[in-house]
């Protein structure tokens, strides 16, 4: 008589989670949450990351169209995208000063 090999069946769309699903299905409850909460925090990563390149090409279009006083009113803005992703810890915070200290540069020299 030949027995069958118990199947579990886990709570997890194989599909969804294919990047993070190593050689071999998690086999415990934790990491199967774990690899839930992981797709969850990258699709919140990626937006934030959006945000703050769209916010630098933004700053970018107005220098290179010469718009001093625009880019000014901008730059708070832009500053305080950077700095509340650099508080996520997306980017490193010494990475957002070192941006908003070249944008600040050039738009002085415009």
């Amino acid at each position: 008589m030949y027995l069958l090999p118990k199947i579990i069946k886990y709570l997890v769309d194989h599909y969804k989670f294919s990047s993070y699903t190593p050689a071999q299905m998690a086999n415990t409850k934790s990491a199967i949450k774990r690899i839930r909460r992981i797709s969850k925090q990258t699709e919140v990563n990626k937006a934030r990351k959006s945000r703050f390149r769209n916010a630098l090409k933004k700053m970018q279009l107005l220098i290179d169209s010469k718009k001093k006083d625009e880019a000014l009113k901008f730059l708070p803005k832009l500053n305080s995208e950077l700095m509340k992703i650099a508080k996520t810890g997306i980017i490193k915070k010494q990475n957002a000063s070192r941006n908003v200290s070249r944008i600040t540069k050039k738009i002085a020299a415009i």
